[in-house]
């Protein structure tokens, strides 16, 4: 554990380090392969390990062959230990039933843990959601990536700051160049690495091919006709699911189709925009379907990945992260009572006309007035 410890940055914190309540007895950290949860956890350790006895575990070890869960924390409860971290505890069979033998034995010790957004800690007798509450991290903001790849720090804007056009980057004069960075590489902490493209393709093979078909018990070949499902997705996004065609091109029962498109998003390789009936956080109808986020949208789509994707794409991914973001019955997303468009430079203000609270959001322009507001400074709210 040292070693990774000792090597582990921590001139820059993703947006959930400040938003954990680190003091619990037990909570767990979950989202998409590759967004920085290790890091977060191993951060954490290093500026605080002089202050607490802290033990690191992964539990893809191959010590977990042979030991379990409770045989750590039974062992580093002896000897003093008060916060015990667990990392990947979805590549451990049986983790949600000995974590809470664990909450319930030992009162005094912390745990935390981080594990594949797919997760369902209400499911079986070993509820955790009493125990311990459950944090969800995305990838980069635009604001994280410009402090993160372009050492520029800037705090959060509120959605106020940005529908009155008050984000500014100091020094800055023309963002756009940076903001097109991000939308093909941006998102993920390791962005700026050569093999980015073969990084971010593997991802989606691990998690499409191992993370969801182990989770939801599939067959290896149900898995691979998931890995279908999203290449047919990559090449028509956005659009609404007509479900009976989709499962005749797949393969499957069209009843099915739901399910595989809820584990998708989950494990953050697409996103749904649902209508009012329910919010992102609801049961709402699907209205359209996205790839999770523009590094995807770029490498899953290639040559016919279309702009105007993209931007709803980029909305609709920073926007979910703070605000409930339902789809507009006369515009693009409602966010509350307001009312979006989202567009390129040239867009007009048709699509809102008559509508109260409603705004223009526009690509390849750097600074918005009245209602019209940049696209990029949405990037900044979290």
């Amino acid at each position: 554990m040292e070693q990774r410890v000792d090597a582990v940055s921590v001139a820059f914190h993703r947006y959930m380090y400040d938003q954990i309540n680190w003091e619990r007895q037990m909570f767990g950290l979950v989202g998409p392969r590759g967004v920085g949860k290790t890091t977060l956890f191993l951060q954490y350790i290093r500026e605080h390990r002089e202050h607490a006895k802290m033990f690191y575990a992964s539990a893809d070890n191959v010590y977990f062959a042979s030991h379990s869960l409770i045989d750590v924390a039974d062992e580093f409860a002896r000897e003093g230990g008060e916060h015990l971290f667990i990392d990947e505890i979805h590549k451990y069979g049986n983790w949600s039933q000995e974590l809470k033998q664990i909450y319930d034995s030992h009162p005094d010790l912390k745990v935390s843990f981080t594990g594949s957004s797919i997760l369902d800690i209400t499911q079986g007798e070993a509820d955790l959601s009493r125990r311990a509450p459950i944090y969800r991290m995305q990838g980069l903001s635009f604001r994280e990536y410009l402090a993160l790849f372009h050492d520029l720090p800037l705090p959060i804007a509120s959605l106020d700051d940005v529908l009155n056009c008050r984000v500014r980057l100091p020094g800055v004069p023309h963002p756009l160049p940076w903001f097109h960075e991000y939308l093909q590489q941006g998102y993920y902490p390791f962005g700026n690495d050569p093999q980015f493209e073969m990084l971010l393709n593997q991802i989606v093979e691990q998690t499409m091919d191992i993370d969801i078909p182990q989770y939801a018990k599939m067959t290896v070949a149900t898995g691979r006709k998931l890995r279908h499902l999203l290449g047919i997705i990559a090449r028509s996004v956005p659009f609404k699911p007509v479900m009976e065609s989709l499962a005749t091109a797949v393969g499957v029962s069209r009843n099915v189709l739901p399910d595989y498109f809820v584990f998708m998003e989950k494990a953050g390789m697409i996103g749904q925009l649902r209508d009012a009936t329910g919010g992102i956080r609801g049961l709402g109808k699907v209205e359209k379907v996205y790839l999770d986020n523009t590094n995807l949208a770029y490498v899953m789509g290639g040559a016919i990945t279309d702009v105007g994707n993209i931007r709803e794409t980029f909305f609709y991914n920073q926007m979910r992260v703070t605000t409930d973001i339902i789809a507009s019955r006369n515009a693009d997303f409602e966010i509350g009572t307001i009312t979006f468009e989202v567009g390129g430079k040239k867009k007009t203000s048709r699509q809102i006309k008559g509508l109260d609270n409603a705004y223009i959001v526009k690509d390849d322009i750097e600074i918005g007035s009245g209602i019209q507001i940049p696209l990029w400074t949405f990037g900044m709210t979290y």
